[in-house]
C-alpha cells in the first residue's frame, strides 16, 4: 500500500540528482565551439550531434516496460547519473567524429534510463501530492540548464580540455548517496506483477491522446522560444549578449514555472492550470513579439513561466493515472514528447526560413492556441 505521506527529503534527494544528471546533458552546446574546432566539423555535422543524442528517447517505452516488470526503477536511477557522466565527460577527448557520435548516442541512452524511471519514485514519494513533487523534481532539471553551460566552461578553464573528464567524481558521488537513501524504499514498492506496452497504454490512453495534442500545440512555443530566441533577439539589436541575456531570463522564470505549477495542480487541479498557462503562453509570445522597451520584457519572463511549466503537471497526470505500469506509461508519454518536439523545431525553422522569425513566433503562438480544445477533452 502506498503511503500518502509526502516524502520531502527522498523527493529532494531525486530532484538533486536531476539536478547533476542534466548538469552533464548539457555540456555540449558551451563546448561545442572547442569540439568544431578539434575535429573540424561542419556545422552541419555539428548540428546533427544533438539530435543523435537525443534518438535513444524512441527506447522509452520498452525501458518503462523493464523498469516496472523487473523492478529496476531503483537501479536505474542509481546508477544512469554516473552512466550518463562518463560520456559527456569524455567528450574532449573524443578522437574522431565517429567516436563523439558514440559517446553520445551511449549518454543519450543513459538519459533514457534516468528519465524514465525517476519521476515514477517522485510519485511515489509524493503520496497525494504529486504535482508538488513533480515540480520539484523538475526544477531540478530546469536548473541544471541554467547552470551546467557555466559549470562545463569553469571546468575545462581550470581543468583543460585534455582532463575535463575529471568532473565524472560529481556524479559518483551523487550514485553513491542514491544507493545508501533510496534503497529501502524501492524493495517496499517494486511491482511484481509483469505488463505489457499494450496494457500500459490502454490504462492512459484516455488522457495520453488529449495529452499528445496538447505536447504537439506546445512544442511549436517550446520551440521557437527555446531554440530561436536568442537568434530572434540578436537580429533585432545586433547584441549577442542581449539575445544570451534573454535566453537567461526566460529560463529563469521557466524554474519559477516550474517550480509553481504543479503545487497548484494540487490546489485547484491539473486542468485549471493547465488551461490558465496554455491560454496565457500564446498570448504572451504574440505580445512579446509585437510589442518593445519594458513591455516586452515582461512578456518574455511570463511566457518562460507559462510555457515551461506545463511538464511537471503532465507528469502528475500520467503518473494519478499509471496504476499498473508507472514507468511505461511515462516513457510513452516521453516518446510522444520526443516525437512532436523534434517535428515542431524542424518545422518552425522551414517557417521561420520562409516567413522570417517574426512571424514563425507568430504561427507558433496561433499553433499554441489549438492545446484548448485537446485540454477540453482531457478525462482525467
Amino acid at each position: 500500500m502506498k503511503t500518502k505521506k509526502f516524502q520531502a527529503g527522498r523527493v529532494t534527494l531525486v530532484a538533486f540528482s536531476h539536478f547533476i544528471h542534466d548538469v552533464y546533458t548539457s555540456f555540449l552546446s558551451p563546448l561545442l565551439p572547442l569540439i568544431i574546432e578539434k575535429l573540424s566539423l561542419s556545422l552541419s555535422q555539428a548540428g546533427l550531434l544533438s539530435t543523435f543524442m537525443q534518438v535513444p528517447a524512441l527506447l522509452n517505452p520498452f525501458i518503462g516496460l523493464v523498469a516496472d516488470n523487473k523492478g529496476l526503477a531503483r537501479w536505474l536511477v542509481i546508477l544512469a547519473p554516473t552512466l550518463t557522466a562518463i560520456p559527456m565527460s569524455l567528450i574532449l577527448s573524443a578522437s574522431s567524429y565517429s567516436v563523439l557520435l558514440c559517446l553520445l548516442f551511449f549518454a543519450g541512452v543513459s538519459v533514457a534510463l534516468y528519465h524514465v524511471p525517476s519521476p515514477v519514485l517522485v510519485a511515489k514519494y509524493s503520496g497525494d501530492k504529486k504535482g508538488r513533487g513533480m515540480s520539484i523534481f523538475m526544477t531540478g532539471g530546469e536548473s541544471a540548464r541554467t547552470i551546467g553551460p557555466m559549470f562545463a566552461v569553469f571546468a575545462v578553464s581550470f581543468l583543460g580540455a585534455d582532463h575535463f573528464y575529471a568532473v565524472i567524481i560529481f556524479a559518483g558521488l551523487t550514485s553513491v548517496l542514491l544507493f545508501f537513501t533510496l534503497e529501502k524504499e524501492e524493495k517496499k514498492t517494486a511491482i511484481k506483477e509483469k505488463g505489457s506496452l499494450k496494457a500500459s497504454f490502454h490504462e492512459i490512453r484516455h488522457v495520453l491522446i488529449p495529452l499528445a495534442g496538447i505536447l504537439a500545440a506546445r512544442s511549436f512555443m517550446h520551440a521557437s522560444m527555446g531554440v530561436f530566441l536568442t537568434v530572434f533577439v540578436e537580429r533585432q539589436t545586433g547584441s549577442l549578449w542581449l539575445g544570451g541575456a534573454a535566453l537567461a531570463l526566460y529560463e529563469a522564470f521557466g524554474v519559477a514555472g516550474v517550480l509553481s505549477a504543479g503545487t497548484f495542480s494540487d490546489w485547484i487541479g491539473r486542468q485549471r492550470v493547465l488551461f490558465w498557462v496554455l491560454t496565457v503562453a500564446p498570448a504572451a509570445i504574440l505580445i512579446f513579439v509585437l510589442s518593445t522597451g519594458i513591455l516586452k520584457i515582461i512578456m518574455l519572463a511570463i511566457t518562460g513561466f507559462t510555457v515551461l511549466s506545463t511538464t511537471p503537471v503532465m507528469l502528475a497526470i500520467i503518473q494519478d493515472n499509471a496504476k499498473q505500469n508507472p514507468s511505461a506509461a511515462n516513457g510513452l508519454f516521453m516518446m510522444t514528447s520526443f516525437a512532436v518536439r523534434s517535428i515542431a523545431v524542424f518545422i518552425a525553422g522551414i517557417i521561420g526560413d520562409l516567413a522570417g522569425l517574426d512571424n514563425m513566433f507568430i504561427i507558433s503562438a496561433l499553433i499554441g492556441f489549438s492545446a484548448i480544445p485537446f485540454l477540453l477533452k482531457l478525462d482525467h
